[in-house]
């Protein structure tokens, strides 16, 4: 064989692998993602909208991720600068091998300190000492609690206790704790406590060193753990031997930003990492398959339109979204079939002030609501002609009414001269007559 036969050889096999590879389709996240735990939820955190789902509302042994709710019942009734005092019982009825903070029988601490402890190492002795605090026992605050959990929306739990250590009868579901979870989320300080990687109980009435030294027990925020997750923010890891590992995590990337909870995960601590990989691979599949596409920005031009009564000048509104509208959608959908319901003010009419509501704008995607005001985008002032006419009118009107009013004395004035006059011809006949009697004199 020559050497351009060979060449020409090469160069088409090379064309056929292109061919070949070009034809071949290419998936940056697989469509179902493979999750080791038995309980498992994926949700949008911004839209509540469930990613994905595994056996979500099976009641389940939540561990130490019941202690969102005792930091959510802590950040909502007491300052942070709000001193407790640790008991004897908030110390003494944590079981041995649950995790505690080594707080000192009437040891005086502040309630950041007490809720930093609570989340980064789950101290179950701080949870106590935050329930007694705030309603005088851990079953009056359990009960508090339960209402909580109804409020946020929560069917299926059941809380006993304020740190989650084992009970029968205390109990959610992945669903449930991922709504505790968006809910706490909210809370600034909250998901500042969550995200905090290292915290030291500083010296107190009680304890006399700084070495009270705390690590997180969510490996995903830790930078020097295998499962280290780049963008993961929270939010709270559980073990007990029935409840197996658990955890609440939350990771946001760009605009977008996931809670995952893995429930039943291994059955000792030296599989605790199963939890951890499971959120990784919940993540990673949220995130790539998954996106928010702007509908409308805030300050936008929604449409221009010619109020009724408008001036010459200032005929033209400009109709404007006064907020962004972003939505959660597949990353191969398209956002170009997605139609707005609209609703404007059927009676508008000039004057109208900047910025004043006048109607509103909705998408529905995927079961979804999304819906922004729409505002006026300038003044629009009334028309002179028509203020002229107006005017007129009004003097008109207070004409034609002071006429009804002339009239309508005129004619009560009529009718009392009518009656006076009546009235005197009456006495006058009375007194003109001969008299029956004659007297002489």
């Amino acid at each position: 064989m020559n050497r351009k036969k060979y060449l020409r050889l090469i160069v088409t096999f090379f064309m056929m692998l292109t061919f070949i590879f070009s034809i071949v389709p290419s998936y940056a996240i697989a469509s179902t993602p493979e999750v080791n735990a038995p309980v498992a939820l994926l949700m949008d955190m911004g839209t509540g909208k469930i990613l994905y789902e595994k056996n979500a509302k099976q009641k389940m042994y939540p561990a130490s991720t019941t202690k969102m709710m005792t930091a959510i019942l802590a950040l909502e009734n007491r300052l942070l600068t709000d001193t407790a005092t640790v008991s004897y019982n908030a110390i003494f009825t944590v079981p041995v091998g649950y995790s505690n903070a080594n707080l000192q029988l009437d040891e005086v601490l502040t309630m950041e300190q007490l809720l930093h402890v609570l989340l980064i190492p789950s101290a179950n002795d701080a949870a106590n000492v935050i329930a007694e605090d705030i309603a005088g026992s851990v079953e009056s605050f359990c009960s508090m609690m339960n209402t909580k959990a109804r409020e946020i929306g929560c069917e299926n739990t059941n809380f006993v206790n304020a740190n989650g250590v084992h009970d029968e009868n205390h109990y959610s579901t992945a669903y449930d704790l991922a709504l505790i979870g968006r809910y706490a989320m909210q809370n600034e300080t909250f998901r500042k406590l969550v995200s905090t990687v290292r915290y030291t109980l500083p010296v107190t009435n009680k304890y006399d060193k700084a070495d009270r030294v705390f690590l997180t027990t969510n490996r995903l925020i830790n930078p020097k753990s295998g499962q280290y997750y780049e963008v993961a923010t929270g939010i709270k890891t559980g073990y007990t031997d029935a409840a197996k590992n658990c955890i609440v995590a939350s990771a946001k990337k760009d605009d977008m930003e996931l809670i995952c909870v893995i429930m039943g995960a291994g059955s000792d601590l030296t599989t605790a990492t199963n939890k951890f990989d499971d959120c990784m691979t919940l993540f990673d599949y949220g995130f790539g398959n998954y996106k928010y596409e702007t509908l409308c920005k805030a300050n936008d031009v929604f449409k221009v339109i010619t109020p009724r009564n408008a001036s010459k000048d200032t005929k033209n509104l400009n109709v404007l979204y006064e907020n962004n509208i972003m939505a959660l959608m597949k990353t191969n959908d398209s956002t170009l079939n997605v139609s707005p319901e609209v609703e404007l003010d059927k009676k508008l009419k000039a004057p109208i002030t900047k910025g004043s509501v006048i109607g509103k704008v909705s998408y529905t995607i995927d079961g979804i609501n999304y819906t922004t005001n729409l505002i006026a985008g300038q003044d629009i002032l009334a028309s002179s002609i028509f203020s002229l006419l107006f005017k007129i009118a009004l003097v008109l009107l207070a004409l034609y009414l002071l006429k009804r009013i002339l009239n309508f004395i005129e004619r009560g004035n009529r009718k009392k001269k009518k009656k006076y006059a009546k009235t005197k011809k009456k006495n006058t006949n009375k007194t003109s007559g001969s008299s029956p009697y004659r007297f002489d004199y």
